[in-house]
């Protein structure tokens, strides 16, 4: 594309990336304050204040590997211009608005790739694809939950033999003050992965554009503005998906929601220093199933688990299509 876009409009384009960010803070909310408020814990609109404060520091604890695969590893930075940017977002922001209104946890971060990859396809057809960077992210939707339900799951072994000797009262009130540190945690874990999805995002444009020069870098200015949307998206974040993920799966107690947050907190920073842009609601619900497993397969509500899977499943072709019709439709208008 060639390196005209005009200040107004590229400011546009940024916005609306920011407001994707906002919108993931407010959807993925949940995913690092579910177990806390489930297991009353915190009060939600305490628990949003705690998440959102660790999600804004996250960029001070992580690297910018996600960012990088964003940018660089899931479409070829070429095929990117304006329209497919834009494209990519409306893609990923209608797919989270419906989601949301319907109190399903999908995946911002499945939605955001499905949409990059849609409007990059929408233009260049299949060989707009990174395919390494693409099936990297692709194993990672299996990967994530897997690894999340058998941290949890260990976690829980553990924990409890450890418990062994000790009075329920006391094992609860033990972790109800550890349940701090772990949805510390895990908010920090989300603010890492998840926000680094739009500084990829706005940092490709910019060098589309040519205002990064020859090398593609995440500039500091994009770093803050994104921590900081996201915290504001989570400070506004919804009690709707809070309800599904705490208490609807499987019910808690402290002890388990600490097994499910740190199981899930471990495999989001392994994903983040590994530069693999991982959901963070898939990871936290394989989780929670994990310690409802641990305690009987009975225990876990597997009618809400299905319908949850089948959300993401349908997660990056729904984000893809829209993604791409948005594309086709600028380019008749244009």
């Amino acid at each position: 594309m060639d390196a005209t876009l005009g200040l107004p409009v590229l400011t546009i384009l940024i916005a609306v990336a920011l407001l994707f960010d906002f919108l993931n803070g407010l959807h993925d909310a949940a995913n690092s304050i579910a177990t806390i408020v489930s297991t009353r814990v915190l009060r939600p609109q305490y628990a949003v204040f705690w998440a959102a404060f660790f999600n804004f520091i996250a960029f001070a604890v992580f690297g910018l590997h996600v960012a990088n695969t964003i940018g660089t590893g899931i479409i070829e930075p070429a095929v990117v211009d304006a329209t497919v940017i834009f494209a990519a977002l409306v893609g990923a922001i209608v797919w989270n608005v419906i989601t949301w209104a319907l109190g399903i946890p999908s995946s911002s971060s499945h939605a955001l790739i499905g949409g990059l990859v849609g409007a990059g396809m929408a233009k260049a057809g299949i060989s707009a694809a990174v395919w390494s960077g693409l099936t990297k992210t692709l194993l990672a939707i299996v990967l994530s939950p897997l690894v999340g339900f058998l941290l949890a799951l260990v976690l829980v072994a553990i924990v409890s033999w450890l418990s062994v000797r000790s009075t329920p009262f006391a094992v609860d009130r033990a972790f109800r003050i550890l349940q701090f540190a772990s949805a510390s945690l895990y908010s920090l874990g989300h603010g890492g992965n998840d926000a680094q999805k739009t500084m990829g995002i706005i940092a490709v444009l910019l060098y589309s554009q040519g205002h990064l020069g020859d090398t593609f870098e995440i500039p500091f200015w994009v770093v803050l503005a994104c921590q900081s949307a996201m915290a504001l998206g989570t400070l506004m974040g919804g009690w709707r998906i809070v309800r599904t993920m705490g208490l609807r799966i499987t019910k808690l107690t402290p002890m388990q929601g600490f097994c499910a947050e740190t199981g899930g907190a471990a495999t989001l920073f392994i994903a983040t220093y590994l530069g693999v842009p991982v959901s963070t609601t898939h990871t936290i619900t394989g989780a929670i199933v994990g310690v409802g497993a641990a305690r009987r397969l009975s225990a876990v509500r597997w009618n809400v688990a299905s319908s949850i899977v089948y959300a993401w499943v349908i997660t990056i072709p729904a984000s893809a299509a829209v993604a791409a019709a948005t594309y086709w439709i600028v380019q008749v208008l244009k």
